[in-house]
C-alpha cells in the first residue's frame, strides 16, 4: 500500500489469505521456540496499534499496563482487550515516587518526568520478559509525537534507563530508526513494520479502520502529574514533607489543598466521594475534622508535626464550606487515632482562604 508521503506501508496480515513475504524473518514455529514480545500498553490507540501489527507476524505478545497513585490500570487493561491479547498489571508505586522525587532527566511541563517514567517502566518489564522467557520489548511510541519524551535521542536515553540498548522495539516508528537486536537477528520482519512520525494520527487513524478497530480512546494525559493543579499540592507535599510516601500521594488527590501553619498542609473535600475517601486514608498521626452541625466537607491533615498548628484554620475551612450560614457558631469535631476533641468556631466567606489554598 502507498501512503500519501510515498512511503509503502504493510497491509495487514489476512490469516485466511497467503503467507505474505518475511525477508529475514525466522518462522516461530517447527523446533523453534515462538517469538514472544512484551508490550507496554497505556491505553492509547498507538500501543494497541504496537500490538497488533505484532500479532500480525505470528509473534505470541504479552501486555503490561501499571499502577501508581498518578494512573492507574483499567484503561491499559482495555487496551489489551480492543488489540486481543492478554494483559497484566503490575503496581510500581515505590519505586515510581521515589523516581518522580528526582527524575534524572526533569521534568516536562509540569511535574510529568516523562523519559523517567518510561525508563522505569521498561525496566520493570524486563524483569517480566526474563520471567517470561520473551525475547524484547516494545512501546507504542511513534517518533517526535510528544516533544519531550519521543525526539530520537529521549528514546536513546529511554533506553539507557531501562540498561536495554537494542532490545526495545517501537513497530510504529521503526523503519525511521535504527534497526533494533530482534530486528538484525530475524525475529521480526522489519519490512512489516511501520514508519508512523509526527503529531498527525492520521495514519493511526487508518491503520485502526483496516484492523477493524473502531472505538478507542482521542489523544489525551490520562497521568495526574500533567495537571497544573495537582503538580501545584505534589510540589508542595515534597516541599514539605521530602519523605513523603504512596499514602500521602493518595491522600491529595481528594479535594481542595490549603497550606497551615507549621508546614501543614490539609485537605477539604469537594463532595460525599471525597470525604468518605479522605476519613478511609486518615492514618494515625493525620487528622480527620468535620462539621458537627452543618452538612459540609471533611478534612484531613496530612500528620502534622504538632497538632496545634493549623487546627483552628482548618476547623475554619470546615465550617466556611460548610452549609452554615455566614457567621453561624459550627462545632467542628478533631480526631486522630488517639485523640479526639471539639472546636467552636464560625462560619466566614470562602475568600478568607483563598491566600492559602493551592490551586
Amino acid at each position: 500500500m502507498r501512503t500519501e508521503t510515498g512511503i509503502n506501508m504493510p497491509e495487514p496480515h489476512n490469516p485466511g489469505g497467503p503467507e505474505p513475504a518475511t525477508h529475514n524473518r525466522q518462522p516461530a514455529t517447527g523446533n523453534r521456540k515462538p517469538v514472544k514480545g512484551i508490550g507496554l500498553l497505556s491505553g492509547g490507540l498507538d500501543s494497541i496499534l504496537a500490538a497488533r501489527v505484532l500479532v500480525d507476524q505470528g509473534i505470541d505478545v504479552l501486555g503490561l499496563t501499571f499502577v501508581t497513585p498518578f494512573f492507574g490500570p483499567d484503561e491499559g487493561l482495555e487496551a489489551g482487550r480492543k488489540a486481543g491479547i492478554p494483559m497484566r498489571a503490575v503496581d510500581i508505586s515505590e519505586a515510581h515516587l521515589a523516581m518522580l522525587k528526582n527524575p534524572r532527566y526533569g521534568y516536562g511541563s509540569r511535574m510529568n518526568p516523562c523519559i523517567d517514567c518510561h525508563g522505569l517502566m521498561l525496566r520493570e518489564a524486563a524483569k517480566v520478559m526474563q520471567s517470561e522467557g520473551a525475547d524484547f520489548l516494545f512501546t507504542g511510541e511513534v517518533l517526535g509525537q510528544r516533544p519531550m519524551s519521543q525526539r530520537r535521542d529521549a528514546l536513546r536515553s529511554v533506553e539507557k534507563l531501562a540498561g536495554l540498548p537494542g532490545r526495545i522495539l517501537r513497530p510504529l516508528s521503526a523503519r525511521l530508526l535504527d534497526p533494533t537486536i530482534v530486528e538484525l537477528e530475524g525475529l521480526v520482519d522489519r519490512e512489516r513494520l511501520l514508519d508512523i512520525q509526527g503529531r498527525s494520527r492520521k495514519r493511526q487513524a487508518e491503520l485502526a479502520r483496516r484492523f477493524g478497530i473502531s472505538d478507542y480512546p482521542q489523544p489525551g494525559g490520562g497521568c495526574m502529574l500533567t495537571s497544573e493543579g495537582f503538580a501545584n499540592r505534589l510540589r508542595e507535599l515534597f516541599r514539605i514533607r521530602p519523605e513523603a510516601g504512596v499514602a500521602d500521594a493518595e491522600i491529595i488527590k481528594w479535594g481542595r489543598a490549603f497550606r497551615l501553619p507549621g508546614d501543614n498542609m490539609c485537605m477539604v473535600g469537594r463532595q460525599r466521594s471525597d470525604n468518605l475517601k479522605l476519613e478511609s486514608l486518615a492514618r494515625r498521626r493525620d487528622v480527620f475534622m468535620r462539621s458537627m452541625d452543618y452538612p459540609g466537607p471533611s478534612c484531613l491533615i496530612i500528620a502534622p508535626g504538632d497538632l496545634a498548628d493549623g487546627l483552628e484554620i482548618a476547623a475554619g475551612l470546615v465550617a466556611s464550606y460548610s452549609d452554615a450560614p455566614e457567621n453561624a457558631s459550627v462545632r467542628v469535631q478533631w480526631m486522630t487515632m488517639d485523640q479526639t476533641g471539639i472546636l467552636t468556631t464560625k462560619a466566614g466567606p470562602k475568600n478568607n482562604y483563598k491566600e492559602i489554598l493551592i490551586s
